[in-house]
């Protein structure tokens, strides 16, 4: 089973390993916490994480963001040591005029070995859910590379529709109500 989580500090230790060992970008997703230590991670990057869906301590220009881990059970929902994290999705809660033009309200990234298997499509699916909750628009905006058809998949397998693209890349919207 799977199931988002936002960032915490009961699962520091899952979410130092898992955020340090992202790579700084990867098809657009940036990561500027690659190879953070633990002492730097605890002290600031995931207050700064929590701070920022909490809308405190935004930098300028920036908007309320969850950051959302995908967690995999492994089949056995009651330990939670085999619970481990399989990927990073970002939820901007609303648009300013260079999320609009830009990378919208998702952030997506999947670990290496778990692409391919369904997992982005499945966490995309719940963070849609989260989103209904939160975002105020009508229409989640998503962007991807040009050259990531894989993940323009999984925003059109979430009912996304093609909006525009150009040279960099495709804006895709879905429907969140109405």
């Amino acid at each position: 089973m799977l199931y988002l989580k936002p960032a915490n500090y009961e699962d520091l230790g899952k979410l130092h390993a898992f955020v340090a060992a992202k790579p700084a970008d990867e098809n657009g997703f940036l990561n500027d916490y690659h190879d953070v230590s633990l002492e730097d991670f605890k002290s600031t990057v995931l207050p700064r994480m929590v701070d920022f869906s909490l809308g405190k301590n935004l930098p300028e220009g920036f908007v309320p963001e969850t950051f959302y881990f995908l967690w995999s059970d492994e089949g056995n929902a009651d330990d939670r040591a085999t619970h481990k994290i399989v990927g990073e999705l970002r939820l901007r809660h609303h648009l300013n005029a260079a999320l609009e033009n830009g990378s919208g309200h998702v952030g997506q990234f999947i670990k290496k070995e778990y692409r391919g298997l369904g997992y982005c499509t499945q966490g995309l699916k719940l963070l849609i859910e989260e989103a209904r909750k939160i975002v105020p628009e009508n229409e989640l905006y998503l962007h991807c590379n040009i050259d990531n058809p894989a993940s323009l998949r999984v925003m059109l397998k979430n009912g996304g529709v093609i909006h525009h693209k150009d040279q960099s890349g495709y804006y895709v919207r879905i429907k969140l109500r109405g």
